[in-house]
């Protein structure tokens, strides 16, 4: 990671905290509600400009901030105490955080779409007598709905795909537009049969290092591992990774062995490997993935579609983290996010600075909606579980034992502070694997 890509990310999570805690500030003075300190980071306090009763102040880990208010965890007689305040004035108070975040992904997604544009959902092909042409689905169709769900993007489709994966021969119902007019139909997914090794390489005119080799696959049954170079398929010598993709194409793989020569630490072996069968269910069709330019009103109505698709997809993969479906090295925390984005810096500068912009704009959007979409989750010590706290609060119409709140909250930050920690030492140990 270079230096520059780090400062890069360190400014966008300032951005993306210091909008979260301005909301909780603002609301707070709006409630009359006093704040001790305004700060950016953790931990030590580098500097700080008192200005009134509130001390802003920049501290020494560049990773969260907070808005301290008056009398937030005690009880006080100050009459600007924030526990002194109504429910709903709290509640205002404590809802703004992730509010301003969501508001700050729809400022960016602004930008960002007025200078890009959007993927809609066009058919790009229809499969010769494949499902979607069979229920009339043809190319430049646009898809506004999949499965009753609404569609702004392509990207939405995929990410239906990917967490909802068709399994079945079960009926998509897809509503799509053709020359001005809506039409509805229901897609019958065809079954179809391919045969796999098991492993991702790098598609260029580099030697083809493997870059992962699946659980259970073909290639880990031959053992065959991350970092082994092919070099030859069946006899026939393969110079790149470029070299593999045609002759996977000029060779499609059947229920036979396959030899597979490679290269592991600079000596040549060769391995029998018989590919595995998998059935896959498959619609029939391929969709734009690429923006096109808009305007006008259009930019703020596909802005806020923007907003609503990374919630969509954070709270689908929250889902897919409790249902134990995500493993560790999927798990990212900040240093995952900046080697993330220092890929992106790298593989989007050939294309210019505008491209570079958009990127980041696109990063920036996704942190903000993320942390307005984990902060709401009712556990204590984030939003969401105070959130909680105060809506038992207002059905009690009596508050909760403040001590006792404080205590759920003080053990919950201490958990938070270990998963932290966790996550840093995995995303450590991912950067060096």
């Amino acid at each position: 990671m270079k230096i520059g890509s780090i400062i890069v990310a360190i400014l966008m999570f300032s951005l993306v905290v210091i909008f979260h805690e301005l909301g909780h500030f603002l609301f707070a003075k709006k409630n009359g509600i006093g704040v001790n300190e305004f700060c950016l980071g953790m931990g030590p306090k580098l500097f700080g400009i008192k200005k009134g009763e509130t001390l802003y102040s920049l501290r020494l880990f560049p990773i969260g901030g907070a808005c301290m208010m008056v009398g937030e965890d005690e009880n006080s007689d100050d009459a600007k105490a924030f526990n002194n305040k109504t429910v709903w004035q709290r509640f205002q108070v404590i809802f703004a955080g992730p509010l301003f975040n969501f508001i700050l992904a729809f400022l960016l997604s602004m930008i960002m779409v007025a200078i890009a544009g959007y993927d809609p959902a066009r058919v790009t092909d229809v499969a010769k007598d494949g499902a979607a042409a069979q229920a009339g689905l043809m190319e430049g169709d646009l898809i506004v709905r999949y499965d009753g769900k609404k569609i702004n993007f392509g990207r939405e489709i995929m990410v239906e795909e990917t967490f909802d994966p068709i399994k079945d021969a079960t009926p998509v119902e897809i509503t799509y537009k053709r020359d001005g007019k809506k039409y509805t139909t229901s897609v019958v997914p065809q079954k179809s049969v391919r045969y796999l090794l098991g492993f991702v390489y790098n598609g260029d005119d580099m030697p083809a290092t493997i870059q992962s080799v699946n659980k259970g696959s073909a290639f880990e049954a031959a053992g065959i591992m991350k970092g082994d170079v092919v070099t030859s398929l069946n006899g026939t010598r393969i110079a790149s990774g470029n070299a593999l993709i045609e002759y996977m194409q000029a060779h499609p793989l059947k229920g036979e062995p396959v030899k597979v020569g490679y290269m592991r630490n600079s000596l040549d072996y060769e391995a029998e490997v018989i590919p595995q069968a998998s059935e896959s269910y498959s619609l029939g069709f391929s969709y734009n993935m690429y923006a096109e330019k808009t305007s006008g009103f259009a930019v703020l109505k596909y802005s806020a579609a923007e907003v609503k698709y990374w919630i969509v997809t954070t709270v689908k993969s929250l889902g897919q983290i409790f249902k134990g479906k995500v493993s560790r090295n999927d798990i990212g925390g900040p240093v995952r996010i900046v080697s993330e984005i220092s890929n992106v810096m790298s593989e989007a500068s050939p294309y210019g600075a505008m491209v570079v912009i958009v990127e980041l704009i696109n990063w920036c959007v996704l942190l903000s909606a993320n942390l307005g979409v984990m902060n709401l989750l009712p556990i204590p010590a984030l939003d969401g579980g105070r959130l909680l706290f105060l809506i038992i609060e207002g059905v009690r119409r009596k508050p909760v034992n403040r001590e006792k709140e404080g205590l759920v909250n003080g053990i919950f930050f201490v958990l938070l502070m270990l998963l932290m920690i966790f996550v840093f030492y995995n995303d450590i140990t991912n950067l060096f694997r």
